[in-house]
């Protein structure tokens, strides 16, 4: 195996990149500016030391705490609740919600071995009791494990006076109805709003 071989294989296993798609990056690499190619090193290979989790929040950041965290114009009553610290990014680029947030490191998922105690949800109870938080919103995907960790936090939450909620989900913006999933249909209804 040759040193194109060996990047492309590396490239392969990144999340949404298929072996084609590796291929084509590592000849564009080849036949890219070699200041770009180098620049690209180099940021990846700084990467994981300039780039470290928020002590407050969990999002990555450069600096401790993260510019979210120390933004004297967020509502610091509001903390919205995400599974990876790229769904902070995503919610940020809205530019809808204007509070704090805080980034599980995953969701709870017992038949893969991930219990409540391998995410950060001890340190965001002790969050919620301790700085006066009006309102969770949790910013889960739908899904079982989405579903299991809201619960779990409601749960962990009783008689702390926090008001919890969740992001609506239905259907999206020019969805069509003949390709909708059951659940996606049933929580449409369930989370309908008056007109």
């Amino acid at each position: 195996m040759n040193a194109l071989d060996r990047l492309t294989a590396l490239l392969a296993r990144l999340p949404g990149i298929g072996k084609k798609t590796a291929a084509r990056l590592s000849y564009y690499m080849l036949d890219a500016d070699p200041a770009y190619t180098a620049a690209l090193v180099h940021e990846l290979g700084g990467l994981r030391d300039a780039i470290h989790q928020c002590s407050l929040c969990g999002n990555y950041t450069e600096t401790d705490p993260c510019p979210i965290c120390t933004d004297p114009d967020r509502d610091r009553s509001l903390i919205c609740v995400v599974e990876k610290a790229q769904d902070v990014r995503i919610i940020e680029e809205a530019r809808e919600f204007r509070g704090l947030f805080f980034v599980l490191g995953g969701l709870i998922a017992p038949l893969e071995g991930i219990g409540p105690g391998d995410l950060g949800i001890n340190r965001l109870i002790d969050r919620v009791r301790g700085e006066g938080i009006r309102e969770l919103i949790l910013a889960m995907n739908p899904t079982v494990e989405g579903d299991t960790t809201a619960l779990y936090l409601q749960k962990m939450l009783t008689g702390v006076p926090v008001e919890i909620s969740r992001l609506a989900s239905g259907l999206p913006v020019g969805g069509d109805l003949e390709y909708t999933d059951r659940l996606t249909l049933s929580r449409s209804f369930r989370g309908r709003v008056k007109l």
